[in-house]
């Protein structure tokens, strides 16, 4: 989706919108639109639409009310982004190739321009390169969106927000690709290819190059596979001498459970087992594009977990890179594997400020929160506190769970270090007990559960069925907020 200024709409534009507050005034507009709004009770609410004909110049136009809520609500920038997502989501597939969205008088600031327009981009973004029988109407046609009469300034914001747009939309393309497309080493290649250009460095971890550092836990998981296993590390330097800030993914890029092996049902929705690794790939585009001054340094543990004659088993002991061994009661449990040795890497190599991890750990997230917000746990309140002030800005929120010498003794081995996993209960909560085991003490640490929040089987807000992006706003935001303050 193009996203475009102008300062009046085109004599031959064929649609125009124009956004409304709610219970504000609707006498400025054509008697006919006016009495029609008022007749539908259209009052201006988040994402109302309202659509009629005006006469212009000897042509009918499809004009649009669009509602955006209250003024001061401090909802008010998300409420923006769904109301341009409704716009999109109406005409998308309507034939209509361009929108013009008439903001004069409309009252609103840059910011809120920025964030209208970020809600039209993103809901627009669709996965259909394999579909090869659509018809016609269920193609997008929908490619540009005008906006005029907006206040100055307006589009140095959205230069701002069109880098976190192109981040989520990164993100969305690597969690969609099929297992068969997207595997460590391709995930690597992909990123390669996009960072191009954008000032990241980018260096990668092969296997025998972790093997011989001690990576014996992410190793493990990746040993059933033929696809080897990579690390891939991302930097951005944009804050002077700044201590680096940590953002560590997982990417286990397929999941079948390994010999633990999952059900049957619903496992082709593991291709989404990289969602973590997946928001730090596409926050890091973001804050390279939109020029971050902060130092961020990126970590992706890429593997592939499968059910091979030499994978390892229930049972097997495996040393981590930190030198703790742990005791493999369920393959499935295989994520933590995996963040445990990335997090002791970028530790001993870069001395993190604060690390933030983000991953699809557990379907007992799932179960405690459902799919409204992500679980987040740490071992600092500030950073914590710092984390969940961005997500509610943004839009992606989080709660935070408790951790506690209590839940950490359900993960202690009677013959290793510890187990990967506890009984039954507190499964999100012993999964983040697990991790702090591999922080080093006096590190700012806070571990995202984002299971429920990275794939969404209906369409939402901003997104489309699928891929939601989840994970790159927050964090972009956390960086400005925190970082660059």
């Amino acid at each position: 989706m193009k996203i475009s200024f102008a300062a009046a709409p085109a004599a031959d534009a064929r649609v125009i919108a124009r956004p409304v507050n709610q219970n504000s005034l609707l006498s400025s507009l054509d008697p006919a639109i006016a009495e029609g709004a008022k007749v539908t009770r259209f009052t201006g609410k988040t994402a109302q639409l309202f659509e009629g004909f005006v006469s212009e110049g000897g042509k009918f136009v499809r004009t649009f009310l669009l509602g955006v809520g209250e003024t001061g609500d401090s909802a008010r920038a998300g409420n923006l982004e769904k109301a341009g997502a409704a716009l999109t989501a109406r005409l998308l597939t309507s034939g209509e190739t361009m929108i013009t969205v008439d903001c004069t008088g409309s009252g609103l600031t840059p910011a809120d321009v920025a964030s209208l327009a970020l809600g039209v981009r993103l809901r627009a973004w669709r996965h259909d390169g394999y579909r090869t029988t659509m018809k016609d109407d269920q193609k997008p046609s929908l490619t540009e969106a005008v906006f005029v009469g907006a206040t100055e300034g307006s589009e140095a914001a959205w230069q701002v927000e069109a880098a976190v747009a192109e981040g989520v939309e990164f993100t969305r393309e690597l969690v969609t690709e099929p297992g068969n497309v997207i595997y460590p080493e391709s995930f690597v290649a992909r990123c390669q290819k996009r960072y191009e250009g954008t000032g990241l460095m980018v260096s990668v971890l092969d296997d025998s190059e972790m093997l011989a550092l001690g990576m014996g836990a992410l190793m493990g998981v990746a040993q059933g596979s033929p696809r080897p296993a990579r690390m891939l590390v991302i930097e951005w330097n944009g804050g002077g001498d700044a201590k680096k800030t940590a953002f560590v993914g997982k990417g286990v890029t397929f999941d079948t459970g390994g010999i633990s092996l999952k059900p049957g049902a619903g496992m082709e929705d593991m291709k989404w087992d990289m969602g973590g690794a997946g928001a730090v790939a596409g926050a890091m585009l973001a804050m390279a594009l939109r020029g971050a001054k902060a130092n961020v340094v990126a970590v992706c543990g890429l593997v592939e977990n499968m059910p091979d004659g030499l994978a390892q088993r229930p049972g097997d002991v495996v040393k981590t890179m930190s030198g703790q061994t742990v005791e493999v009661i369920n393959t499935d449990a295989e994520g933590r594997l995996v963040l445990c040795d990335a997090l002791t890497w970028v530790q001993k190599n870069h001395t993190p400020a604060r690390i933030l991890d983000l991953a699809t750990l557990t379907g007992a997230i799932i179960a405690t929160l459902g799919n409204e917000y992500a679980g987040i746990f740490s071992n600092d309140d500030g950073l914590a506190d710092s984390i969940l002030a961005s997500g509610s800005k943004v839009g992606e929120r989080l709660w935070r769970l408790p951790m506690g010498p209590a839940y950490d003794k359900m993960i202690d081995s009677p013959i290793a270090d510890m187990k990967n996993m506890g009984s039954k209960y507190a499964g999100s909560i012993t999964a983040a007990q697990f991790l702090l085991r591999f922080v080093e003490k006096g590190t700012p640490w806070a571990h995202l559960d984002i299971a429920g929040m990275v794939w969404a089987d209906k369409p939402g807000a901003t997104w489309e069925k699928g891929a939601t992006g989840y994970g790159v706003r927050l964090l972009d935001r956390f960086v400005r907020d925190t970082l660059e303050g």
